[in-house]
């Protein structure tokens, strides 16, 4: 069992696996570096993060074929602190994230990722490759036309090498290619060097220096808790399109595990928090990527290049890296949405669209993936809310009215609960039936709450009948119209 184990998730593909995890390597030594740069830090505590973090996760993770490193993301949430208090509360602030992110996954947090609709998972999908090619810009503006000329180089030989050879993935072949051009020519162009010194020692295990009292807690949970949150919600999002690229499942509440466990182990090493990546994850499914190994291949082969290899790392061009996540950019927007827009209902796209414009708009992926969730929660309620069907008859020659209740009553039908019934009517009784209805809040409870007491105080007598165990139970907790005086107090 355990072989079959070893062998399905890290030896099924050992071949595609390796070089994947060199091309995910290679992409990540500059975005390492620039997130760094971003929260402020030294460039080796966004190295030694990438490969803590995607090496613990080969292990620890939920997702095989995922790749999880320090990110933009979270490189954004720790400029204040880094600003204000520096690293050491930094790398502090990075081991209680873990032990947050650990907890999340303990109570099973990951298994809310069943409420995000698909709308909103192709709206962060398209939202982030508009991003990811946003921050290509940068490389690509005011520089000389040899850049242009690799960058286009770079393309031609991701999309026209597959033709000659499937084995070796393209965006290795351009960066190899580019990098030997750049050095062959001497082009006065930006490297991976340009970007910042790389580390020269392996990482050493080292307590973050902070004193351990209330006070440090109260300067770094808020941080913690926020790094949690975004890289959990990240992450889990990142799991969902990798499934979906795969056709293969992963279990969320262990990513959450895994995230944190990598978390606590890259503090402890002088990284800085991160989460999964949605650029490197489509660039290792892309170059053939889908066990653990690949994961653990490109936080291994990471390392070794910035340590052992990095006068030649130092000399690879931007412009191939970019040529690559141009690649990952067309690659991940899902071109499908935008011709059935039409063709969807108007709710869904509008949803998926709107996830787009707050994500790209803020450059926040919780925001827009928060503004999708809510209007999904939006649109489903008011569509469920108009389903409700109220029908009446009357019997014994006119004396008793009889309410038949179809549907869901909650706080979006409600109104229309109250506005099928009509309390003037001239009757002895009225019998509301509910056998076919089901209560789901205090909402839809004070609504036949309302109904009854209404029609009692007209002179008319009331009969519920007919109600399920849950709503029974609901009304019986929280409605009033049953309870002594109910009546009386409603008259004043």
């Amino acid at each position: 069992m355990i072989y079959s184990y070893i062998r399905h998730n890290w030896l099924s593909n050992i071949r595609g696996d390796l070089l994947a995890g060199i091309v995910v390597a290679l992409a990540l030594i500059p975005e390492a570096i620039a997130f760094s740069i971003i929260a402020g830090v030294d460039p080796k505590v966004g190295l030694y993060a990438a490969f803590c973090i995607a090496v613990v996760t080969a292990f620890t993770g939920g997702r095989p074929g995922m790749i999880s490193a320090a990110t933009g993301a979270m490189a954004l949430l720790m400029v204040t602190l880094v600003k204000d208090h520096g690293l050491q509360y930094l790398l502090a602030t990075t081991v209680l994230t873990g032990v947050l992110q650990i907890a999340a996954g303990m109570v099973k947090l990951g298994s809310l990722m069943r409420f995000v609709s698909r709308s909103v998972v192709t709206g962060f999908v398209n939202a982030l490759a508009i991003l990811i090619f946003l921050a290509q810009l940068p490389e690509l503006t005011h520089v000389s036309w040899v850049v242009y000329a690799m960058t286009a180089a770079g393309l031609v030989i991701i999309y026209g090498f597959p033709y000659l050879n499937k084995t070796i993935p393209s965006p290795l072949v351009t960066i190899v290619v580019l990098t030997g051009v750049a050095m062959a020519l001497k082009l006065d162009i930006r490297t991976v060097g340009s970007m910042g010194e790389l580390p020269s020692t392996l990482p050493v295990f080292l307590w973050p220096d902070v004193p351990l009292n209330l006070e440090t807690l109260k300067i770094i949970l808020p941080y913690a808790a926020t790094l949690a949150m975004i890289g959990l919600l990240e992450s889990m999002m990142t799991a969902s399109i990798v499934d979906e690229l795969t056709d293969t499942p992963s279990n969320k509440n262990r990513e959450c595990v895994g995230q944190g466990v990598a978390n606590i182990a890259s503090g402890f090493i002088g990284g800085m928090a991160g989460c999964a990546m949605i650029g490197q994850s489509v660039i290792n499914i892309k170059s053939g990527g889908r066990t653990r190994l690949s994961c653990l291949a490109a936080g291994v082969f990471l390392l070794l290049m910035v340590v052992f290899l990095g006068p030649w790392v130092k000399q690879i061009p931007m412009a191939a890296l970019v040529a690559v996540m141009i690649m990952v950019s067309i690659g991940t927007f899902n071109w499908a949405s935008i011709r059935k827009l039409r063709e969807h209902p108007s709710s869904s796209s509008f949803v998926m669209l709107t996830t787009v414009v707050v994500t790209v708009s803020t450059h926040d992926l919780a925001k827009g993936v928060f503004a999708g969730v809510l209007l999904s929660g939006i649109f489903f309620a008011s569509k469920v809310g108009r389903m409700l069907r109220i029908e009446n008859h009357s019997s014994v020659a006119g004396q008793v009215r009889t309410y038949d209740i179809v549907g869901q009553v909650f706080f979006a039908s409600s109104e229309a609960f109250l506005g099928a019934f009509d309390f003037k009517e001239a009757v002895a009784k009225v019998r509301i039936d509910v056998s076919r209805a089901q209560f789901w809040d205090i909402t839809a409870v004070g609504a036949l709450d309302k109904a009854v007491l209404k029609f009692r105080r007209e002179g008319t007598e009331v009969e519920v009948i007919g109600l399920d165990q849950a709503s029974a139970t609901l009304v019986d907790k929280f409605g009033v119209h049953d309870k002594p005086g109910a009546v009386e107090q409603a008259l004043h």
